[in-house]
């Protein structure tokens, strides 16, 4: 499926969508180049789950965990990581498998540690506030 979203605003009718698509499945793996919109859709998705505090980039912790009104919520950023072993030191397989939501950015950086089945979600930029967002169920 893909949607088009002209502003932030059309964000939470996005990520009802997703969610809706998504089903049980809790791995979500966001694709986009840097300034794309990833974090800020994982914010609407962490929104429409019921998480009251703030959403923000583990860019530097690499691991975000918020709780919400469906659980909690693991919020992942591997831009930073240099091998797919600094994500196996950190137990994320652990994270991955414990039936809680997981979103990851930049799950290009560990392709051979992703689980077989997630939501595959992919933000292209067309201008400064509108973007593409495309999301399979795989």
């Amino acid at each position: 499926m893909q949607l088009k979203a002209t502003s932030i605003t059309d964000l939470p009718a996005i990520a009802q969508q997703l969610l809706s698509l998504a089903g049980n499945e809790r791995i979500f793996l966001f694709y986009g180049d840097m300034g794309a919109g990833k974090t800020t859709l994982i914010k609407a998705l962490c929104a429409e789950l019921g998480v009251s505090g703030a959403v923000s980039s583990p860019t530097f912790v690499i691991v975000n965990e918020y709780n919400a009104n469906a659980g909690r919520i693991f919020h992942f950023d591997f831009y930073r990581l240099k091998t797919q072993t600094e994500a196996l030191d950190m137990g994320c397989e652990e994270y991955f498998y414990s039936g809680d939501y997981c979103f990851i950015e930049w799950p290009e950086k560990i392709p051979d540690m992703l689980p077989l089945n997630y939501v595959n979600v992919t933000i292209s930029v067309i201008n400064d506030t509108a973007r593409n967002i495309s999301f399979e169920k795989v």
